[in-house]
């Protein structure tokens, strides 16, 4: 009874940590650019797009699908490195497991 104690309270100290961590992602910025930095795009931990700055000399009204193909390719690596920086704090925690439906 005793190790199903320690075994409750490591749980819940890791619980804590992973909410701590959670939180702490939020704070985290990431960006992903394409086109040469043309087209930037900023995300926080939890995939928030809180940014996207667009350089004039590609917004061109006769191709508006190359600057639509540039803040796509952009975001989708934003929120590709946001990925990779929850597999990378959160895998801190679990050391290393990959936990489905945890994070």
């Amino acid at each position: 009874m005793k190790n199903m104690q320690q075994m409750m309270k490591q749980v819940k100290k890791m619980q804590d940590e992973m909410q701590k961590t959670q939180e702490a992602l939020k704070e985290k910025v990431v960006e992903g650019s394409a086109g040469g930095g043309a087209v930037v795009v900023k995300a926080n931990g939890h995939k928030q797009i809180i940014d996207i700055a667009i350089k004039p000399e590609v917004i061109d009204p006769e191709d508006a699908e190359m600057l639509q193909d540039l803040v796509l390719t952009a975001t989708n690596e934003a929120l590709r490195q946001v990925d990779e920086l929850t597999n990378k704090e959160m895998g801190r925690l679990t050391g290393g497991l990959n936990i489905p439906g945890l994070f």
